[in-house]
């Protein structure tokens, strides 16, 4: 069955809907009640490899189900994770023996595609 993503108006939220083309609706209801919600077409199509994306039972790999988690985070989202689990890296050591200090790695750019 197709799964649909909405974002809704009132509260801001993105969500998804999995159902028939039968029982497909231009505008479903948001968690928050609302009905003022929009169709994410382009959320619907974007995926790792370009093509529809996997059920939960069609996932083979523990890798299937991180990328399609990877595909619904936003740009934000993958920056905030990033920093994260980067930020180890950034502390300085306090006590290094004496005549030596810690040398600073220039920051690389993230390219999110």
């Amino acid at each position: 069955m197709p799964e649909y993503t909405y974002k809704c108006n009132e509260c801001c939220k993105s969500f998804s809907v999995i159902s028939s083309i039968r029982n497909y609706k231009e505008h479903p209801k948001c968690e928050c009640g609302s009905k003022k919600t929009e169709r994410q077409y382009i959320e619907d199509c974007q995926t790792i490899n370009s093509s529809v994306r996997k059920a939960d039972s069609e996932l083979g790999t523990i890798g299937d189900l991180a990328n399609r988690n990877r595909d619904k985070l936003s740009y934000d989202e993958k920056v905030h994770l990033h920093n994260k689990h980067n930020s180890y890296k950034e502390q300085t050591i306090e006590n290094l023996p004496k005549g030596m200090e810690q040398i600073k790695k220039p920051k690389k750019k993230i390219k999110w595609t």
